[in-house]
């Protein structure tokens, strides 16, 4: 597989040049302290006093499943390994892809504070004890089940495959199809882990559509 040539040569890159015109897109990094810093916040310092349950009747034909794990972890490194695609490699994308998550997380900041939820969909016993259903114990212990709708692992997902079309060197059919699968993947990873309601899934659709149109369809038309 050919590598593309890499869109800037950050290799003369220093702190005190970010303002430059070939650097100055490098700003949009801030994305990641702010989104972990908000995720701490409502986490920790939501005024809520009552969570709205989100649940469905399909909630409850979806199976747990452990092995959903490793779909819903791989979502940490398909985000940011997109950044870094497109940082290196289409700054113009990487740009529109970093606006995207920041319209999305802010958006769903909003969904968080003026309507809170949580779920209760998680098993109190796990019908397998394995290394995996370890691990989801790990993740059910650090994460509550408040603040999940919308899914921000679908709206994440969502963005990298926004991006993935809007992407030159990442149209080929294949590499469409894998970015695809995984997008949809992960999104669904969520459920059967008993993280999500298939409605918080849901609710990620609109947001996306409303952020893709700002941040790549109105443009497109300009």
């Amino acid at each position: 597989m050919k590598i593309p040539t890499p869109a800037v040569d950050y290799r003369d890159f220093r702190l005190h040049k970010i303002n430059r015109h070939e650097y100055r897109h490098l700003w949009l990094l801030l994305f990641w302290p702010l989104y972990i810093l908000r995720y701490l916040l409502l986490e920790n310092l939501n005024p809520a006093a009552v969570y709205h349950p989100i649940w469905c009747p399909l909630d409850d034909i979806i199976p747990f499943h452990e092995g959903a794990f490793v779909f819903y972890v791989l979502w940490y490194v398909f985000i940011a390994g997109m950044h870094l695609y497109t940082l290196l490699y289409d700054v113009e994308s990487f740009k529109k892809y970093s606006q995207f998550l920041f319209l999305c997380a802010a958006i769903s900041t909003v969904v968080f504070l003026v309507y809170p939820s949580c779920q209760n969909l998680r098993p109190t016993e796990f019908p397998r004890d394995n290394f995996l259903t370890d691990l989801v114990r790990l993740i059910y212990s650090v994460d509550t089940s408040t603040n999940v709708f919308p899914s921000e692992h679908a709206t994440g997902s969502l963005a990298v495959l926004a991006a993935a079309f809007n992407t030159k060197s990442l149209r080929s059919p294949g590499k469409l199809t894998l970015i695809t699968f995984l997008a949809v993947a992960i999104s669904l990873s969520t459920v059967f882990m008993k993280q999500h309601s298939i409605l918080d899934v849901a609710a990620a659709l609109p947001i996306c559509a409303f952020a893709y149109w700002i941040c790549y369809g109105r443009r497109e038309r300009r």
